[in-house]
């Protein structure tokens, strides 16, 4: 089985429509393709945890809800992505986890469908107890031990002795918990597993380390004890043995698994005059007969343990380094490629305003200059006749200056001053702003006068010899059969002018279409920059899917 499942492409359209951006998420993660979980999908993930508005609990059950898939990849996947989340995630993840009853009930979990159901469902059932056991020790003592501060101030080395014993047990149940993987080398085949045994690897070196600087300080603190404290510490301290050997045991499969042999601490066990020197000690409390060495001995041989186990200790911490650099390094490159990905943004967004010019122009060549547009990108020039001047100077070449006057081949400024001026003057008049001589320049008011209108027909003969002009009153027709005729009074139209050659004229339709036009396509043209930016930072990590 190979590639995502067509139910998993469904899952995760059916996530995409009902607008469930974490349902989805969690549906890649967890795919029928055997392989790990995707990085991008787990980083997303944890950028969630991190979220205040999003919820952890709604997280968590749909991971919950996953692991009830009948497919041991489906399950073991969705565990894969809950154990990262509880390692690399916001605190408050692992707090739920710790605050609910149950978690993970899969002890009877068994795949009889696939090739290799059957041994991947026990890995399954050991893997989910120990993440239930990891949560359990938080539900205890309020921390991850595999976060917890470590080196001389750290928490297990400064805890007093009486807390100390009650948190090593719990210690010790957890790492039994993990070291009850047992996975050989030859079961490590797929991805799926191999994710999992990569954390278990990781939580096992930095538990093993809280736990080793808890024995440390159990050790410093022993022969300062009560009888009933050195008889659990000496328990403690048996049982620290047992479990380094198993520890060894399972680093050796990491090492053969391909594990960087760097990564892998060398353990380092105290000496055993240490166990004969603490044993001698309780029965000496119990008030049994024994052979106790003396101060200096037992403080010689106290040394030397601590030394063996601390240099143990600072081989831990070479992994925490690494993983630290390497961090650093994925956190550089990632900021490299945002640089990248801005600079194509710079590009893209150089070319759209290109664009946006080049629709601006091409809307005012056609809709307001009467010149017309050249298909070229040039003005048409008007044609010049011969019994004219030369044309007036168009659009396109002439500009409004600040100061007043126009700029000529400067289309640019033109359409600038355009859209920042309602009204713009043609060059050389003189602009009016009042007074009783000021006119109107756009528009003119002229009289006109009407083609004369026949004479009605009359009942007597005209014995004038004038002529009737419209408007005038004959004496003969002031009055007709002795009723007072009104003169006709005077018809006056308002003519509009012909638009002027220079469009930027005022016109108010024309200008407040384009200016509208021009504020219409800067808004798409700024949104269109800014969804460019969203889409390339969310979709960086998406690269090479």
């Amino acid at each position: 089985m190979s590639g995502q499942s067509i139910t998993d492409r469904i899952t995760a359209a059916q996530h995409s429509m009902t607008g469930s951006a974490i349902s989805k998420a969690v549906c890649k993660a967890t795919t029928h393709e055997v392989s790990g979980p995707k990085k991008k999908h787990l980083d997303y993930l944890i950028h969630c945890t991190n979220e205040m508005n999003v919820s952890i609990p709604q997280l968590a059950d749909t991971l919950f809800e996953r692991t009830a898939n009948s497919s041991w990849v489906v399950v073991f996947k969705a565990l894969i992505t809950t154990h990262h989340l509880m390692m690399y995630g916001n605190e408050r993840f692992i707090q739920y986890l710790a605050s609910r009853n149950t978690l993970f009930n899969l002890n009877n979990f068994l795949d009889k469908g696939a090739l290799q159901g059957y041994d991947m469902s026990t890995f399954i059932r050991r893997y989910s107890r120990y993440l239930n056991e990891k949560a359990m020790s938080y539900r205890l003592v309020a921390v991850d031990f595999t976060k917890m501060k470590r080196g001389i101030d750290g928490v297990m080395r400064t805890m007093n002795t009486e807390k100390l014993i009650k948190t090593l047990p719990i210690i010790q149940n957890q790492l039994d918990a993990l070291l009850d993987f047992q996975a050989n080398p030859n079961e490590l085949t797929n991805g799926v597993i191999n994710s999992a045994f990569m954390l278990l690897f990781k939580d096992s070196i930095r538990l093993f380390a809280a736990y080793n600087e808890g024995v440390i300080n159990l050790l410093e603190k022993y022969f300062d004890m009560k009888k009933n404290q050195c008889k659990d510490a000496l328990d403690i301290y048996k049982k620290f043995l047992y479990r380094m050997t198993k520890l060894s045991e399972f680093l050796k499969v990491a090492e053969q698994v391909g594990i960087d042999q760097g990564d892998i601490p060398d353990l380092s066990q105290a000496p055993s005059s240490l166990l004969e020197a603490l044993e001698q000690h309780l029965a000496s409390l119990e008030g049994k007969k024994t052979k106790e060495l003396n101060a200096d001995a037992r403080a010689s041989t106290l040394s030397s343990a601590v030394s063996s186990l601390s240099s143990t200790g600072m081989s831990f911490s070479r992994m925490d380094e690494k993983e630290k650099q390497q961090a650093l390094e994925e956190e550089q490159a990632r900021l490299h490629a945002l640089k990248v990905t801005g600079f194509k943004a710079f590009l893209i967004a150089n070319a759209d305003f290109s664009q946006l010019i080049y629709i601006c122009k091409l809307y005012y060549y056609i809709f307001l200059s009467p010149s017309g547009f050249d298909a070229l990108g040039d003005l048409l020039k008007p044609t010049i006749s011969a019994h004219t001047g030369p044309p007036p100077p168009g659009p396109a070449h002439m500009a409004i200056h600040p100061g007043g006057k126009l700029l000529a081949n400067d289309l640019d400024s033109s359409l600038a001053n355009l859209v920042g001026k309602m009204q713009w003057n043609q060059p050389g008049e003189k602009k009016l702003t009042g007074g009783q001589n000021w006119q109107n320049k756009t528009m003119s008011t002229t009289q006109w006068s009407p083609a004369p209108m026949a004479p009605a027909p009359m009942a007597f003969p005209m014995t004038t010899s004038q002529v009737p002009v419209y408007g005038m009153v004959p004496p003969q027709m002031g009055q007709m059969g002795g009723v007072p005729v009104m003169a006709p009074q005077p018809m006056i139209y308002n003519q509009p002018v012909l638009r002027p050659t220079n469009p930027f004229a005022p016109m108010p339709g024309a200008q407040v279409a384009f200016l509208f036009f021009c504020l219409v396509q800067l808004k798409l043209f700024s949104f269109s920059i800014f969804m460019r930016g969203i889409l390339h930072t969310l979709l960086l990590d998406n690269i090479g899917k």
